[in-house]
């Protein structure tokens, strides 16, 4: 065998061996099963923004479940759009739904499951989510998962004390990034003498309430009129721990 045959021939067996390659690879690639994009029109059964004031214990999406999310996930260097950790944004209806949510089934729901996971694998790291919270998210799942909106039709600005009605405002929408061992802005909001402190320098009703000179709060919402109106009522009658 010349030299010349000798190379066609290794050259041949090359040419066989990167075909054979690209079509195990093509065959793998056709094996993969991905996570299906869930449509929330179809979530929603064609409605996308079902109403939630029901008085059937309907779970808000938008007043109890995108909250949580927005405060203890959808942070910068975690679950926002720009850093998108693990694949996951956490910052909408739409982005939650996307991936990891199997509406109707929490506990084969990786956003519910991975809520209860420890060490270096916990959700959020800096601390778990209350219990009440991990229930809401679960309760919601079952539920469908679906985007229920407009669901204030119950609060009464008149009701106002710290255990029934500012706690978990501040549980739901602000603990998760003002809590020790996150601190945002170096201001905590995970105690009754914390939050007091914040009421008596202004900062919390300024910043709920949007007003010039302060920082919105929450990031990437705003509370509801009656909501306001409860922490405003709670501070001027003093912030009991009532």
């Amino acid at each position: 065998m010349t030299i010349k045959s000798k190379g066609m021939e290794k050259l041949q067996k090359t040419g066989n061996w990167i075909i054979l390659s690209a079509l195990t690879v093509l065959i793998l690639l056709g094996s993969c099963v991905h996570e299906p994009f869930l449509n929330p029109i179809d979530v929603n059964e064609g409605n996308p923004k079902p109403d939630g004031c029901l008085d059937d214990g309907t779970v808000c999406f938008e007043s109890s479940i995108l909250p949580i999310f927005l405060s203890s996930c959808a942070r910068s260097g975690c679950h926002d759009t720009k850093t998108k950790k693990d694949g996951y944004a956490l910052d909408s209806y739409t982005n939650i739904l996307k991936k990891g949510i199997s509406p109707g089934n929490a506990n084969n729901s990786k956003l519910y499951k991975v809520l209860f996971a420890t060490g270096s694998d916990q959700m959020p790291p800096d601390g778990p989510l209350s219990n009440s919270q991990k229930e809401a998210i679960k309760l919601w799942i079952n539920q469908g998962a679906k985007n229920t909106t407009d669901c204030n039709c119950s609060c009464d600005p008149a009701i106002f004390t710290y255990a029934a009605i500012i706690q978990p405002i501040m549980a739901t929408n602000c603990v998760g990034c003002h809590k020790p061992g996150s601190l945002g802005g170096n201001i905590d909001l995970s105690t009754h003498k914390a939050v007091k402190a914040q009421a008596a320098n202004g900062k919390l009703v300024g910043s709920i309430t949007h007003a010039q000179g302060f920082v919105a709060m929450p990031q990437g919402g705003k509370l509801s009129d009656c909501e306001i109106s409860q922490v405003k009522n709670w501070v001027s009658a003093g912030a009991p721990n009532n």
